[in-house]
């Protein structure tokens, strides 16, 4: 509890200072700033956030995709130095609150070839913020290795030759000696350096963002790191009722009746919740359950933990760090279970050095426990020669090595670097190969949960559970129907979880985990913005990015088929041998059954493209001219 007691301190000491700076401007909420920097003119330059798109797509993930689709062109390379980097916040970042200390990283994903982003907690977010930004966008390529570095109007890009090929912990801690420990970074490790399609940023020694890759695109630009610092102010419409409101949430959420559980043992209790409902990974997402299960869940993670760690402006700390080979390192569930039970390891120290050494390399965690899956399953199944190489279930020092490999692309190392549907359109084996549009699936077994599986094909990055994380409701409710009801509730969890969340941006922790009421976040938005936000209004632009975003991808593509929006065929074709589902299966016509009440429920054709009407309806007008040039609309 001692870190508790410190950790509410310092946020009551961070909301003092805040609200004594803060004051409103004329555009309150947000800074009314993007800062571009283009490094291969070494450019840079600040630009006004227009008004009218802050409103219709308010920040974070609605800003990302509205600057792509307006600046990037057409089929561009991931990797060239012609896509974008962004680095994108919201009105209620930086601001106290029920977790604001949170930053969107987009851009062109060079594992899908589609829409890529993530979100990361980090005090670059806020950071940023207090600098006078909305955004950042980076393009081009720099000549050497580099680092930005920004300090309010101040901005640099500095020699980073130094720092290159070190690992993201080492450049931290160096960038850190050098600028202050009051500077933010985020950075990539060897993997974004070698353009490793699964890397990510790395930012507080165990924050990872950007899954589709967004660590090669700023690996693509020479740019090691970028390093913020900001003592600015963050303007509100109205600071009285801003504060009295985030107090009233932040009190709420730790009256909860699960705050407690949560504190001890956050996401890492999931491996236990899975377990019993049949839907933890195992053996590259065979089964639902795992024998060693107990070995890696949260109740070990509570007996071993050495510390707990959160993201800046948190109230419910979720950074569980254990014990690894070479130290130790934060967990949560998706590590647990991709590094554990779906590759058959069943020890939690393994599992953390593995973890450890994907957050040094900067190598997403479930990317990576899918490709070491794939390539156990198969080598199970006599692809050995194909591969080059066998690994057996649970081989942690082949595990290890493969990771280092991934890392550096030495070997091996080169061809898993590429993802598992590359590797499986290389060797074979597509049917055990489990991503949706290339970004792997993360850590939810959908043998018996048609809702979950329609969440992954079509979250609007790949296979990813952030966006919908409908299993929950599912299990709870109907394992096994194909409703229009289950659809509903897809697009309901969308609309909040990639609509809400990730554009004010904000922790959706506090709601999902200790029940706060959704509604303080239209208070907490208006108190900020003076911008009397519904939940209609939120939802309206939650469609318009979505929306935004499947046009994205039918124009990065040149074609669309609701074959890109099918789960793995796995699902399909490999029944649960075990457990009390034993037997289950996705049903192929149910689901797509199900996929055609969630085109007609978002407006889309039967294809999966939006129709005329429905870009018109979220004034998205300016759309159809380009879609036209690629497909037909109805």
């Amino acid at each position: 509890m001692k870190f508790f007691r410190q950790c509410n301190r310092q946020i009551y000491v961070e909301w003092q200072c805040f609200l004594t700076l803060a004051k409103a401007n004329n555009m309150a909420g947000w800074q009314g700033r993007v800062l571009r920097i283009d490094l291969t003119k070494k450019k840079v330059v600040v630009q006004e956030l227009d008004a009218s798109v802050a409103k219709a797509f308010i920040g974070g993930r609605g800003l990302a995709i509205k600057l792509l689709w307006d600046e990037l062109p057409p089929g561009v390379d991931p990797l060239s130095p012609y896509n974008k980097l962004i680095f994108a916040a919201g009105p209620l970042v930086g601001l106290p609150g029920p977790n604001f200390g949170k930053l969107v990283v987009a851009a062109k994903s060079p594992l899908t070839g589609g829409y890529g982003d993530g979100n990361i907690g980090s005090w670059a977010a806020v950071n940023l913020r207090k600098a006078g930004y909305d955004a950042l966008v980076i393009e081009g390529r720099a000549e050497k290795p580099s680092y930005i570095y920004i300090e309010g109007e101040k901005v640099e890009i500095l020699d980073a030759r130094d720092y290159w090929g070190l690992n993201t912990w080492s450049v931290e801690d160096k960038l850190q000696k050098i600028h202050g420990k009051d500077a933010a970074v985020i950075t990539i490790g060897p993997a974004g350096e070698n353009l490793v399609r699964y890397a990510t940023v790395i930012s507080h020694k165990g924050r990872s963002g950007g899954r589709p890759g967004i660590g090669a695109v700023m690996g693509s630009k020479r740019l090691k790191a970028v390093v913020i610092k900001g003592k600015g102010e963050i303007p509100l419409a109205d600071k009285a009722l801003y504060q009295k409101a985030a107090i009233e949430a932040v009190k709420e959420g730790m009256a909860s009746p699960s705050y407690s559980f949560w504190m001890r043992q956050g996401t890492t209790s999931t491996v236990e919740w899975a377990q019993e409902a049949s839907v933890l990974p195992t053996y590259n997402y065979s089964e639902g359950q795992f024998d060693e299960f107990s070995k890696i869940g949260g109740n070990m993670v509570e007996k071993f933990e050495t510390d707990l760690k959160s993201c800046p402006l948190c109230f419910m700390a979720c950074g569980h760090w254990v014990p690894a080979e070479s130290g130790t390192v934060e967990v949560d569930y998706e590590n647990l279970a991709m590094l554990g039970s779906n590759i058959g390891i069943g020890d939690l120290y393994k599992v953390g050095e593995l973890n450890r050494i994907a957050d040094t390399m900067g190598i997403d965690t479930i990317s990576l426990g899918n490709v070491l899956g794939y390539v156990m399953e198969a080598s199970e199944k006599g692809y050995g020669d194909k591969l080059g190489f066998i690994i057996e279930w649970g081989d942690y020092e082949v595990a290890k090595q493969l990771t280092y490999d991934i890392a550096y692309r030495r070997g091996f190392g080169d061809l898993l670097a590429e993802g598992v549907k590359k590797i499986a359109e290389r060797i074979g084996g597509e049917e055990f190969a489990m991503h949706v549009k290339g970004l792997e699936v993360s850590a939810y077994d959908c043998h018996a949960a048609p809702a979950m599986a329609l969440s992954y094909a079509t979250s609007p990055i790949g296979a990813h559970h952030k966006d919908a994380w409908v299993i929950a409701w599912e299990v709870k409710t109907d394992r096994f129907g194909y409703t229009r009801e289950k659809a509903a509730k897809v697009i309901e969890l969308q609309r909040i979880r990639g609509g809400w969340f990730e554009t004010f941006v904000g922790c959706r922790l506090p709601w999902v985990e200790v029940g706060l009421s959704l509604d303080w976040y239209p208070k907490l938005f208006k108190a900020a913005t003076g911008i009397d936000a519904t939940p209609e209004y939120f939802n309206k632009v939650g469609d318009r990015i979505y929306t935004l975003i499947r046009a994205f991808w039918i124009r990065e593509y040149g074609w669309w088929s609701r074959e890109l929006d099918m789960p793995p065929v796995k699902w399909f074709k490999q029944p649960l041998n075990k457990g009390p589902l034993k037997g289950s299966r996705l049903d192929y016509e149910g689901y797509n059954k199900l996929l055609d009440y969630y085109y007609e429920i978002r407006g889309w054709d039967k294809r999966g493209v939006p129709t005329k009407e429905t870009l018109t309806s979220l004034g998205l007008e300016y759309v159809i001219p380009q879609l036209e040039r690629v497909i037909d609309l109805q």
